[in-house]
């Protein structure tokens, strides 16, 4: 409330140059919501894409498996599947994206030759090749999805922080800045019209006094020159 502020020449002070430094700040955040806003529209662009490509890896998939089952069964299917020694890695670093950390999801040994997925040229088939290519190419979207999706969440959650503060900013703590700093003015304003308005009655009264001790010297001339010549007749 502004009537809590002390109205003192400091205090305005203190109060506008914590108003240059919160325009400053809300100019420096709403920069940063709108830079923030664009990287999120090309990482939602992004993530469109990648959801499409999933979505169609996972029907290829799909298809492929059923396609495999159906014609070398489910005990060769199973059989090539645990077969696999070595499994995909996946490693996990960070990138940076106008101060948003957002991870960067490495992936190796997804993709493999037919030498390396353990069953043996002999122990396969065409169908069973074709559902390991499609199930290593949907790992590897599921993969891209997820670093995405992470990235695209973690700045949706900056850019409602940042508009959080935005906000408080521009509709909380300036207005109320600036209703303090009228407050104070109009209060300081008004103490300088008082003062000047007291000075003045100080004057006018010294200058009535002044002008009283005029008039009573004035008075007090002729009286001595008369009772001078009383004295001068009297001898």
């Amino acid at each position: 409330m502004a009537e809590d502020v002390k109205p003192t020449r400091k205090n305005l002070m203190e109060i506008e140059d914590r108003i240059e430094l919160s325009e400053r700040g809300h100019d420096t955040l709403e920069q940063k919501r709108d830079g923030l806003i664009m990287e999120f529209m090309d990482i939602l662009d992004q993530a469109q894409d990648v959801r499409s490509e999933l979505e169609t890896n996972y029907e290829e998939a799909q298809d492929t498996i059923n396609k495999a089952r159906a014609m070398e069964g489910d005990v060769a299917v199973r059989g090539a599947a645990a077969a696999l020694k070595e499994h995909p890695e996946i490693t996990t670093q960070s990138k940076n994206i106008m101060g948003v950390v957002v991870p960067q999801i490495e992936s190796s040994k997804v993709k493999k030759d037919l030498d390396e997925r353990g069953y043996g040229l002999l122990g396969s088939s065409a169908r069973i090749d074709e559902a390991a290519d499609a199930y290593e190419e949907l790992l590897e979207s599921i993969i891209l999805a997820a670093e995405v999706e992470t990235a695209m969440k973690k700045m949706l959650t900056e850019i409602e922080t940042t508009k959080r503060r935005v906000n408080a900013l521009e509709f909380k703590l300036l207005p109320e800045l600036k209703e303090n700093q009228e407050f104070i003015e109009q209060k300081l304003e008004e103490q300088e019209r008082e003062e000047i308005f007291r000075l003045k009655k100080i004057k006018a009264k010294k200058e009535e006094e002044e002008e009283a001790e005029a008039v009573a010297e004035a008075e007090a001339v002729p009286a001595a020159e008369t009772e001078a010549g009383i004295v001068e007749t009297s001898d």
